[in-house]
């Protein structure tokens, strides 16, 4: 059996407890992107207490490099990795490691040699705007949970807001937006950076009739089914959520994952995924001619760079219409 925490020795999770502080503290990164540096280095620690490792100074450049591997391959306790997961994982292991260098806690840097596997470019995946509208549109307005799906989708892909963007809106948020006709949307977006970007009409109605309609309905549900302690803690902690599950809580990134996969199905759609809809929302104002650094602003992009991925995919479409359509283009 695999370390947990709890076999952790104190130096190495001294080591790690002080590497998260200095992310949080003196980097200023958010709680989601510590949690996701946790997560990584907790199995890098892991797999060191398994080489019989007690000490950072006892970790040897074989034990590194074997870790990449492993990575790659998978273990007994994990599967393989896709190379991006490899090299985000890769690159915490190696700033750890400097880390405690830098800090006096090891002699040498083993991770030094450490090389991130290189990523090959991959654009993102649209949806063409008849299959997003195919999409919407499958999507009844009858039921609670359609009204709130409806209301969800729409929202996504008129503002192009992340998954976990939208998850973590209240419903107050909403309904100022709504008594305003012209109010733009306040979205907390990665380094807890605001942005506003404006609610079109199309999701505006949904919206309406999901908090009119749908999420009194749902937390109607939770208070008339028996009143147990799960379901009001569920009530409690999803009183101030725009989006409720069934449980009236807070819905979560992993549910809105299955209510893509679900709708998709339904109207014959595949591997289709709630960045999908962030992807159709780029790409679609591209293709109608929108300036990039508005498209830049509206996704919250620190960097225009990352938001250039977005011509590529308008270029290739282009270049897939010449070839088909052009005599001379084969």
């Amino acid at each position: 059996m695999p370390p947990t925490d709890a076999d952790i020795p104190r130096p190495l999770s001294r080591w790690l407890d002080d590497y998260l502080a200095q992310l949080s503290v003196e980097r200023g990164l958010s709680a989601n992107t510590v949690s996701a540096y946790r997560r990584d280095l907790s199995r890098y620690l892991a797999y060191l207490v398994a080489q019989g490792v007690r000490q950072p100074s006892e970790i040897t450049e074989a034990m590194v490099t074997g870790y990449q591997h492993t990575l790659a391959s998978g273990d007994a306790a994990h599967i393989s990795l896709a190379p991006a997961s490899v090299a985000r994982a890769v690159v915490s292991v190696r700033n750890l490691h400097a880390f405690a260098l830098a800090e006096g806690i090891t002699a040498i840097n083993p991770a030094e040699s450490l090389t991130v596997p290189k990523l090959g470019r991959r654009l993102p995946k649209a949806l063409g705007i008849d299959e997003v509208q195919r999409l919407l549109d499958g999507i009844e307005q009858i039921t609670p949970m359609g009204l709130r799906d409806r209301a969800l989708l729409e929202l996504m892909y008129g503002t192009g807001v992340r998954v976990s963007e939208a998850v973590s809106l209240d419903v107050d948020d909403m309904t100022r937006v709504l008594a305003a006709d012209d109010a733009g949307l306040r979205v907390i977006g990665k380094g807890d950076k605001q942005r506003v970007v404006p609610l079109g009409s199309y999701a505006r109605a949904a919206l309406e009739a999901y908090l009119v309609r749908g999420r009194p309905a749902l937390l109607d549900a939770v208070s008339q089914g028996g009143g147990s302690a799960k379901m009001n803690r569920a009530r409690a902690s999803g009183i101030s959520a725009l989006f409720v599950n069934a449980l009236g809580a807070r819905l979560s990134r992993q549910s809105v994952w299955e209510v893509m996969q679900v709708r998709a199905a339904a109207v014959g759609l595949t591997h289709v995924t709630p960045h999908s809809l962030r992807h159709s929302f780029a790409t679609h104002l591209l293709d109608g001619g929108a300036d990039i650094r508005v498209v830049q602003e509206l996704l919250g992009h620190a960097s225009v760079t990352t938001t250039q991925i977005y011509t590529l995919v308008t270029v290739e479409q282009l270049r897939e219409v010449y070839v088909a359509a052009h005599p001379r283009a084969r």
